[in-house]
Protein backbone atom coordinates (compact mmCIF):
# COMPACT_ATOMS: atom_id res chain seq x y z
CA UNK A 1 0.00 0.00 0.00
CA UNK A 2 1.32 3.38 -0.98
CA UNK A 3 0.91 6.39 1.29
CA UNK A 4 -0.81 9.18 -0.62
CA UNK A 5 0.93 11.98 1.27
CA UNK A 6 4.39 10.68 0.41
CA UNK A 7 3.57 10.12 -3.27
CA UNK A 8 1.80 13.49 -3.58
CA UNK A 9 4.75 15.35 -2.03
CA UNK A 10 7.20 13.44 -4.21
CA UNK A 11 5.38 14.18 -7.46
CA UNK A 12 4.73 17.81 -6.50
CA UNK A 13 8.44 18.27 -5.83
CA UNK A 14 9.40 16.46 -9.02
CA UNK A 15 7.06 18.61 -11.13
CA UNK A 16 8.25 21.87 -9.55
CA UNK A 17 11.93 21.01 -9.97
CA UNK A 18 11.34 19.94 -13.56
CA UNK A 19 9.55 23.23 -14.28
CA UNK A 20 12.40 25.24 -12.77
CA UNK A 21 14.93 23.28 -14.85
CA UNK A 22 12.87 23.89 -18.00
CA UNK A 23 12.85 27.63 -17.30
CA UNK A 24 16.59 27.60 -16.60
CA UNK A 25 17.15 25.74 -19.87
CA UNK A 26 15.03 28.34 -21.64
CA UNK A 27 17.15 31.13 -20.21
CA UNK A 28 20.44 29.50 -21.20
CA UNK A 29 19.76 28.48 -24.80
CA UNK A 30 18.60 30.52 -27.80
CA UNK A 31 14.86 31.04 -28.14
CA UNK A 32 14.52 28.73 -31.13
CA UNK A 33 15.63 25.74 -29.01
CA UNK A 34 12.97 25.93 -26.31
CA UNK A 35 9.20 26.05 -26.70
CA UNK A 36 8.13 28.73 -24.22
CA UNK A 37 4.72 28.63 -25.93
CA UNK A 38 4.23 25.11 -24.57
CA UNK A 39 4.54 26.22 -20.96
CA UNK A 40 2.19 29.12 -21.71
CA UNK A 41 -0.33 26.70 -23.23
CA UNK A 42 -0.19 24.16 -20.40
CA UNK A 43 -0.08 26.52 -17.43
CA UNK A 44 -2.98 29.01 -17.21
CA UNK A 45 -1.78 32.54 -16.55
CA UNK A 46 1.89 31.75 -17.19
CA UNK A 47 3.75 34.11 -19.52
CA UNK A 48 7.42 34.00 -20.42
CA UNK A 49 9.04 35.26 -18.13
CA UNK A 50 8.42 37.41 -15.09
CA UNK A 51 9.00 36.56 -11.43
CA UNK A 52 5.26 36.45 -10.58
CA UNK A 53 4.70 34.26 -13.61
CA UNK A 54 7.55 31.96 -12.58
CA UNK A 55 6.10 31.61 -9.07
CA UNK A 56 2.68 30.90 -10.57
CA UNK A 57 4.23 28.22 -12.77
CA UNK A 58 5.99 26.58 -9.83
CA UNK A 59 2.76 26.63 -7.83
CA UNK A 60 0.66 25.23 -10.67
CA UNK A 61 3.09 22.43 -11.42
CA UNK A 62 3.26 21.53 -7.73
CA UNK A 63 -0.54 21.35 -7.55
CA UNK A 64 -0.71 19.25 -10.73
CA UNK A 65 1.99 16.95 -9.36
CA UNK A 66 0.25 16.57 -6.01
CA UNK A 67 -3.05 15.79 -7.74
CA UNK A 68 -1.31 13.17 -9.89
CA UNK A 69 0.19 11.66 -6.73
CA UNK A 70 -3.15 11.44 -4.94
CA UNK A 71 -4.89 9.94 -7.97
CA UNK A 72 -2.06 7.52 -8.72
CA UNK A 73 -1.95 6.33 -5.10
CA UNK A 74 -5.69 5.77 -4.96
CA UNK A 75 -5.68 3.81 -8.21
CA UNK A 76 -2.57 1.82 -7.30
CA UNK A 77 -3.92 0.85 -3.89
CA UNK A 78 -7.29 -0.08 -5.39
CA UNK A 79 -5.78 -2.36 -8.01
CA UNK A 80 -3.14 -3.75 -5.64
CA UNK A 81 -5.86 -4.91 -3.26
CA UNK A 82 -7.61 -6.70 -6.10
CA UNK A 83 -4.40 -8.37 -7.25
CA UNK A 84 -3.65 -10.14 -3.98
CA UNK A 85 -5.22 -13.56 -3.54
CA UNK A 86 -7.93 -13.80 -0.93
CA UNK A 87 -6.95 -15.66 2.23
CA UNK A 88 -8.94 -18.68 3.19
CA UNK A 89 -10.53 -18.70 6.59
CA UNK A 90 -8.95 -21.44 8.64
CA UNK A 91 -11.48 -23.77 10.19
Amino acid sequence: MLKWKVVAKTLASFASITFALCVLFGLLVPTRFHPAWLLEAILPGFTWLTMPSFLLGVTETAVYGAWAGVLFTALYNYFARGATPARRAEA
